[in-house]
């Protein structure tokens, strides 16, 4: 399919097939798709968990308003946060840079001092926030990455973080859950799967200048 059949294609799944589960490469392809996700300044203030527990999922659909499709889908992919993003965090990234592209100390240190500078000083709500962001980033990528590999999704604000952190053990790892996508197939009597989309016209939504 080419990329705008795949994404008429896809929808946000209500029943998936519980009895259909996805291979690792198929993971593997939504894991490195998701890490290689474009961020500000290319810091990935993210981290992914994926769930493929039986036990773990039907736990954590209380703490997703009752949605079914946490405990239905193959996996369940919970896009996350880092807790603190402060000068060693800015710190390692650049020791990073250094060693995969061997760029000169010269170059990389007055952005990196700046930055350094920036999330030390920064509020702790706007660094948050500023994460949050970056986890849409990754949630739209993942989506049209399903979309092209023809593997159903359910994109999901709707949960209780603080439950998901608790039930996951995430604040042990210094990450708090931020967005939920079920991934899978989808079952063949969700109606919504035929159901057409609901969208502005191009007219209205594209501004050409």
């Amino acid at each position: 399919m080419n990329v705008i059949t795949s994404l008429n294609w896809r929808y946000a799944v209500k029943k998936f097939d519980a009895s259909k589960k996805l291979t690792s490469t198929q993971i593997g392809v939504l894991t490195e798709a998701f890490n290689l996700t474009a961020t500000s300044y290319g810091l990935q203030p993210l981290r992914l968990v994926v769930i493929a527990d039986e036990k773990l999922q039907e736990q954590l659909v209380k703490a997703s308003m009752n949605q079914t499709q946490v405990r239905d889908a193959s996996h369940v992919l919970v896009i996350c946060v880092e807790n603190e993003v402060k000068a060693p965090y800015v710190q390692s990234y650049f020791d990073l840079v250094q060693e995969v592209r061997d760029t000169p100390e010269t170059i990389l240190k007055p952005f990196r001092e700046t930055l350094k500078k920036q999330f030390e000083n920064q509020d702790a709500e706007k660094t948050r926030q500023w994460a949050v962001n970056q986890a849409y980033l990754a949630l739209g990528n993942l989506l049209t990455v399903c979309a092209l590999e023809e593997i159903d999704a359910c994109p999901m604000e709707g949960f209780i973080s603080g439950q998901y952190d608790e039930i996951l053990g995430l604040n042990s790892h210094g990450i708090t859950s931020t967005l939920v996508l079920p991934v899978g197939y989808r079952a063949q009597d969700d109606m919504f799967a035929d159901f057409k989309k609901v969208r502005r016209a191009t007219s209205e939504t594209i501004i050409h200048l």
